[in-house]
């Protein structure tokens, strides 16, 4: 198994702290999407996955990442593949403008642009637009459509440079972006050179809270540096300069939050709603390490309860391919040392990774539309957009298929009590 270089952490992400507290081991990894060919396989570097939480401040950060080049620079995920996404993209679009009154010809920075499909969702919508995203594919891809893109990591120096060039943005983005960041106080430098008094900075995050109820463990890969919640970033926005001026939850990605940041001197005009969220957190544990010590134990007897299902379905004579091949599920394969033996293969429409393997594994990619004979149970690896799936795979599920989710518990997803039925 090839390892390489890799930071370790000796000091939290956000407050400095050394009092970080090891609670979820996931074991050696490949990057979850670094998908190899047939030649390549074998030969993926390996990191620790290693999951910490500050007791200072409850920052969950991972233990030693990969270099960001590595992890980014050919990534292979596009956003306007997803369907839910891009319909989620379209209610968060409307949803800032509404609350920020944010006028037609405004300038919309859009941070890890990705192929460019919430620009796009802002420009319906009269705004000047921009991005910024180190991905050579999805960058190229937003280029084409006619944005202009800044292929760079967002950091202190990409604001200086954007500073100098007198480019001050009313709004700027990050949607999926603000938990792969190794420096986040180098990020909000950054953002401050570009700020003006009224600039609004709109951070989407998937939900620690909601990680921690639903057992969502695949959510944590080497590409999350950190997974936020809203105590956390509280702190570290206040120590900053920043404020939270409004908090709103979404469904999206198995449970988001979206935070609206400004400069301390920005009117509150509405009730932001961040009182009530921080409560709520401190209610559900996230200030305890009693809390995530719990957890670790419930994903480690998940983990076993779904390997025990796929070789009992296995032994008794089934078909199982998996549903997506997305980094997250990389992350579940790998800690439960799936392979070949129980998934046959895994289909997906990113034409990126057909063809190629889940990392760490020989278990084969391939079209979603090469699919001639349907296996008798899927594995969803992509279970934040299970309603999605389901509603795809009706005819599929109404004739005898079968779904298996992963989490928040082992589930049977199949017809005989409905298409929502979840059967142990």
């Amino acid at each position: 198994m090839p390892y390489s270089l890799r930071m370790k952490r000796i000091s939290c992400i956000n407050c400095s702290s050394e009092k970080l507290r090891d609670f979820l081991d996931l074991g050696y990894q490949p990057n979850g999407n670094n998908f190899s060919t047939s030649k390549e396989r074998g030969k993926e570097k390996y990191f620790p996955l290693v999951m910490l939480v500050c007791e200072n401040c409850w920052q969950v950060q991972i233990d030693e990442f990969p270099p960001q080049e590595m992890l980014f620079l050919e990534h292979p995920y596009l956003t306007g593949l997803n369907e839910t996404v891009l319909h989620h993209f379209e209610q968060l679009a409307d949803d800032v403008i509404n609350s920020v009154s944010l006028p037609s010809g405004s300038l919309v920075l859009d941070i890890g642009c990705n192929d460019g499909s919430l620009l796009q969702a802002f420009k319906r919508r009269g705004m000047e637009v921009a991005g910024v995203d180190p991905g050579v594919i999805p960058g190229e891809i937003a280029k084409q459509a006619g944005f202009t893109v800044f292929r760079t990591f967002w950091n202190l120096s990409t604001g200086v440079d954007l500073h100098k060039k007198s480019f001050f943005p009313d709004l700027i983005t990050a949607t999926a972006v603000f938990y792969h960041v190794p420096d986040l106080h180098d990020f909000i430098a950054g953002l401050k050179q570009v700020m003006k008094a009224n600039t609004v900075f709109v951070v989407q995050c998937v939900s620690l809270m909601e990680l921690i109820k639903q057992n969502q463990f695949d959510h944590f890969y080497h590409e999350h540096s950190c997974i936020h919640s809203v105590t956390a970033l509280n702190r570290l926005f206040e120590s900053t300069g920043l404020k939270i001026i409004k908090v709103q939850d979404y469904d999206i990605h198995g449970g988001s939050f979206v935070l609206y940041i400004t400069l301390t001197t920005y009117p509150d005009c509405f009730d932001n709603g961040l009182q009530k969220a921080l409560k709520r957190e401190k209610d559900a544990g996230l200030c305890s390490l009693d809390t995530f010590y719990q957890f670790s134990r419930r994903v480690n007897q998940n983990g076993q309860g779904l390997v025990s299902k796929l070789k009992y379905l296995k032994d008794s004579g089934n078909r199982i391919y998996a549903l997506g091949a997305p980094a997250k599920g990389s992350t579940l394969i790998n800690f439960c040392d799936i392979n070949i033996d129980l998934i046959d293969c895994a289909v997906e429409v990113n034409q990126n990774k057909i063809g190629c393997f889940i990392p760490g594994t020989n278990i084969p990619i391939i079209s979603e539309s090469k699919v001639l004979c349907e296996p008798d149970y899927y594995l969803v690896l992509t279970w934040n957009f299970l309603d999605f799936f389901i509603e795809k795979y009706n005819n599929y599920l109404e004739t005898g298929g079968y779904f298996i989710v992963p989490v928040p518990s082992v589930q049977i997803i199949g017809k005989e009590c409905g298409s929502a039925a979840r059967i142990i």
